[in-house]
């Protein structure tokens, strides 16, 4: 079997369970008709490409060993992705699920393997401006599509919890910024503070993404539109609001910091401005209010949070060094970006 010397698990254990619960493949399966290889990335769960004879697969599993309560549940990311097949939400068509951890050492799933581009940076180099204009556009129609899945109909009503989502939110970055505070970034507390004060405990309720932007989307190879959803660990019952905040925050963000969009020549780009962005996406999902300053300052306030969490990891001797310095720096850019916002120069 190829390309199999960085697993964390044994190949011919997995040889055998495809033999098993796949007899759909071509047979008999050796292993010399098979390669595994890792897919590179920030995954928290490892995923591998599965080449099978002339099946390709993707194989995304849980990491070995013992795990924090509620991390790595790749069998709720199976169990979106499975439910939202023709929903209007490109996702991969699955495979299989298996929980039982003596297989591999984890619980993983198996999923088609889908074949395009993924960007990290929103400008879409490579892309004409007409073939950018096209992607978000049809960015924006998916995640309109997201927000209207009848999530009963589904079987995903309990997906998450309902109630004020943004109230948990808020309180849970608020939480998570202390714990990962390593210096005084007063401008994030100010944002933590606003937005307790200034939340209405809407209750509104769907499906969420949790990180919706171009990196965690396929694009197809030579056609202007997304093949595929990826990277569903975050989803969740919530608000749609937070998730277009999250989406529309690298209009505030620039390309230099993480990819974004801000001070980007647009026009020139062919890329909907923010504000268009989000009235393709009201149109599409037939809603009526839109985003306010509460929702942009909180998803400014979550980047920062992120941000701040991977430089204390990186400061701790998890990461390089020089990355800790470069997250930092963005989590004190997006923290006093957030309070600009507040005092109205944006």
């Amino acid at each position: 079997m190829s390309g199999t010397s960085q697993t964390d698990f044994d190949p011919e254990a997995l040889l055998g369970y495809l033999k098993t619960h796949l007899p759909e493949l071509a047979s008999p399966v050796n292993a010399g008709d098979a390669s595994i290889t890792p897919i590179s990335g920030g995954q928290s769960n490892p995923t591998y490409f599965v080449s099978v004879g002339d099946r390709q697969l993707v194989l995304r599993k849980a990491p070995n060993g013992e795990l924090l309560p509620g991390a790595h549940r790749v069998d709720r990311e199976y169990r979106i992705m499975d439910a939202l097949s023709d929903s209007g939400v490109p996702v991969p068509d699955m495979v299989r699920q298996e929980n039982d951890k003596s297989v591999l050492g984890a619980s993983f799933y198996l999923m088609e393997r889908l074949h395009g581009q993924v960007f990290h940076e929103s400008t879409l180099p490579d892309h004409k401006p007409e073939a950018r204009s096209a992607i978000y556009r049809h960015k924006a129609q998916v995640l309109a599509n997201l927000h209207r899945v009848d999530v009963a109909d589904k079987g995903l009503a309990d997906y998450g919890r309902t109630g004020p989502f943004f109230s948990r939110q808020i309180h849970r970055w608020t939480k998570q910024w202390e714990l990962s505070k390593t210096r005084e970034i007063p401008e994030i507390d100010q944002l933590a503070q606003w937005l307790k004060d200034n939340d209405d405990g809407d209750e509104t309720s769907t499906l969420v993404h949790g990180d919706y932007r171009i990196g965690n989307l396929m694009i197809h190879p030579s056609e202007p539109r997304i093949v595929g959803v990826l990277d569903w660990e975050l989803s969740t019952l919530g608000h749609p609001l937070a998730d277009l905040a999250h989406a529309t925050a690298m209009w505030h963000i620039t390309p230099e910091e993480y990819g974004g969009l801000m001070g980007a020549d647009l026009k020139a780009l062919g890329i909907p401005e923010r504000q268009e962005f989000e009235d393709i996406y009201l149109e599409a999902a037939g809603f009526s209010n839109g985003l306010t300053t509460f929702h942009h300052v909180f998803a400014l306030f979550r980047w920062a949070v992120i941000f701040q969490g991977i430089a204390k990891r990186a400061e701790e001797g998890n990461a390089a060094s020089d990355n800790a310095a470069t997250v930092g720096a963005l989590a004190i850019a997006l923290g006093r970006r957030g309070a600009d916002m507040l005092s109205g120069d944006r």
